[in-house]
C-alpha cells in the first residue's frame, strides 16, 4: 500500500473509533485534480464535528503533511480537513443530506468535464 492509502485507512479507523457515522471513501482519481481521495463522515453534534476534525488534522500533521488545514472553523454544521491528496468532509446529518457529496462524486464524469 502506498502512503496515501495507508493514511486513508488510518483516518477511517480514527473516525470510526471516535463514533463518526456513515463513513465513506470516494476515489477521485480520474474525476478531479483537487485530490486523489475523499472521505465523508457525519458527527452527532457541533462539538463532535469539531473534535473529529481536530483528530483528522493531527493525523495529517503526524504523517508529515505540512500544508494541511481545516476549513469551516466558524461553522457548527461542517468541517473540511484538507490533507492535499486526501480531503475529509465532516457534516451534521442534515447538511450532509443537503449537499449530497456522495452522489455528486460517486457518479461517473465524462473525461471532457473533468477539468476544474
Amino acid at each position: 500500500m502506498d502512503k496515501i492509502s495507508n493514511l486513508k485507512e488510518e483516518i477511517i479507523n480514527t473516525l470510526d473509533s471516535n463514533k463518526a457515522l456513515e463513513i465513506i471513501s470516494i476515489d477521485l482519481e480520474g474525476k478531479s485534480s483537487i485530490a486523489d481521495h475523499m472521505i465523508i463522515a457525519s458527527g452527532t453534534s457541533s462539538r463532535h464535528i469539531q473534535a473529529l476534525s481536530e483528530q483528522v488534522f493531527k493525523k495529517f500533521i503526524n504523517s508529515g503533511i505540512k500544508n494541511c488545514k481545516i476549513e469551516g472553523k466558524e461553522s457548527s454544521d461542517w468541517k473540511l480537513v484538507d490533507g492535499v491528496d486526501l480531503i475529509v468532509h465532516i457534516f451534521n446529518p442534515e447538511k450532509r443530506k443537503f449537499y449530497e457529496l456522495e452522489k455528486m462524486w460517486s457518479e461517473l464524469i465524462p473525461k471532457e468535464k473533468i477539468v476544474i
